[in-house]
């Protein structure tokens, strides 16, 4: 099976990678003479690389990718196109079109609205927190945000920073990004949620928009999104879901039923298909029920590029104008052609053999005495825990215990690094008090198997228990 990773320091890496690029430079030699040597450099770098493909790899929101979706990423290469008008794209502009349709069907229960892939979770998100402000305040479009007030966005503790990065590139201010108190397991508390809400209108703020989280980074957690909507609704503002984690359950009815109530409420949705799926990096969607929003928020209509006198329908460009790119890769075909090769049932089967590894685990880990479990089971596909080697067993769980565990967290992380067969994140959680864990994400693909769980188990109390 081989290494996870063979893990080199960044100094060293960057001179083995600069001398290669200054012996190349600095060569006399044809290219034709240097072609004979670029095997052995693609096997140089693919050694240097993370073995994202291996199934102990459980270190990010994201896996190895599906060959169906690395046979896409070859054809969307080789065809080295744009997505931003039909006559250079027209297999791409057309299964984005048909993609985003069902996916609107699949979150919303209707195909109408608007949507477009962006380049990451992040961007999507910006999307939906830009159409928030479009609906309220369309002159903002021409004459920027100079005469309103500040504008609030609002998102919980536990998600995703992103929500602040778009408030700073979208000139909303760091200081109107409210952080929702969440609870235990990591979700936002409606009635703290409601009561910041009428807090800043009081102080003369104008409460945009509500960003909530279907699967949350660390803890996995799912917002309550019929709470949240209900309250958006009544105070009038946008909600936007950033399901880029947890979306992938709306392909199991049972999943989707646990935990993603409400879904259907949200004004827009923003989901990666690169992360649990198994999708080639990137590819990550917006979607959002209000038809056209997108190219009345931001279509500018370049006339190199957008004539209206075209010799087909000019509809079929709009997914360049509403874009904030010009540039854009054609990610959807690779969605479009898992779908194609996998169908719903596979997504299906993928996703819940997941969760159910991390069911699965989190059972195994309560079970322990050398271990400790932040929660009753697992969330998503999150499993947060400390393992507790013996000299620290039995102690009295002080501040500075807790602060050793979180000492103990990050070695076992750097020894595992070290050894290369497995790689695991950790994280604290600020906000909560709580020290450095072991945070074990599991993505669908590669498939795991309960034996790959038991072998994560074994290698974490392998490394820790001298520590």
């Amino acid at each position: 099976m081989g290494l996870v990773i063979d893990f080199i320091q960044p100094v060293p890496l960057e001179k083995e990678l600069t001398e290669k690029l200054e012996k190349a430079i600095q060569s006399l030699a044809s290219p034709g003479d240097a072609d004979k040597d670029m095997e052995e450099t693609a096997e140089y770098v693919m050694s240097r690389c993370v073995n994202t493909s291996h199934p102990h790899f459980l270190n990010q929101l994201y896996g190895g990718v599906h060959p169906m979706g690395l046979a896409a990423a070859y054809i969307v290469e080789k065809m080295n196109t744009n997505a931003h008008t039909y006559e250079v794209a027209p297999v791409f502009v057309l299964t984005e079109r048909i993609i985003l349709k069902k996916l609107r069907l699949l979150f919303f229960g209707n195909e109408d609205g608007d949507g477009i892939f962006a380049p990451g979770g992040s961007m999507a998100n910006m999307y939906g927190y830009t159409l928030a402000r479009h609906r309220y305040f369309p002159d903002a479009k021409q004459k920027g945000l100079f005469n309103l007030p500040p504008l609030v966005l609002y998102t919980s503790q536990d998600s995703h920073y992103s929500a602040s990065k778009a408030a700073n590139w979208m000139g909303l201010g760091l200081e109107n990004v409210v952080k929702i108190k969440t609870n235990r397991f990591g979700a936002m508390i409606p009635m703290e949620l409601e009561a910041a809400i009428k807090k800043n209108r009081a102080e003369g703020k104008i409460p945009l928009v509500v960003n909530a989280t279907a699967g949350t980074t660390v803890l996995g957690a799912f917002d309550d999104l019929e709470s949240i909507a209900d309250i958006c609704k009544r105070e009038n503002l946008w909600l936007h879901c950033d399901a880029a984690w947890g979306g992938s359950f709306i392909f199991s009815e049972r999943l989707r039923a646990e935990n993603m109530k409400g879904i259907e409420k949200c004004d827009s949705i923003a989901w990666n298909a690169h992360k649990m799926l198994g999708a080639p990096l990137q590819c990550s969607i917006f979607i959002t029920k209000e038809p056209d929003c997108l190219s009345k928020c931001n279509s500018l209509s370049a006339s190199y590029l957008f004539q209206p006198d075209k010799y087909y329908p000019v509809e079929y460009d709009r997914s360049g104008d509403k874009s904030f790119q010009c540039g854009r890769k054609p990610d959807a075909f690779k969605l479009w052609f898992m779908w194609v090769a996998l169908g719903t049932k596979g997504f299906q089967q993928l996703v819940e053999k997941a969760e159910d590894c991390a069911r699965y685990i989190s059972e195994k880990i309560s079970s322990r005495d050398d271990c400790i479990l932040y929660l009753d089971k697992h969330q998503c596909t999150n499993v947060f825990f400390w393992y507790v080697p013996p000299r620290l067993q039995g102690l009295d769980k002080t501040e500075a215990w807790w602060t050793e565990l979180g000492e103990v967290t990050r070695k076992i992380k750097e020894k595992m690094v070290q050894e290369g067969d497995m790689m695991i994140g950790y994280s604290p959680l600020p906000h909560k008090n709580i020290p450095n864990a072991i945070r074990l994400v599991i993505p669908a693909y590669p498939p795991k198997s309960h034996a790959d769980m038991d072998f994560v188990l074994e290698k974490i109390f392998s490394l820790g228990k001298d520590f």
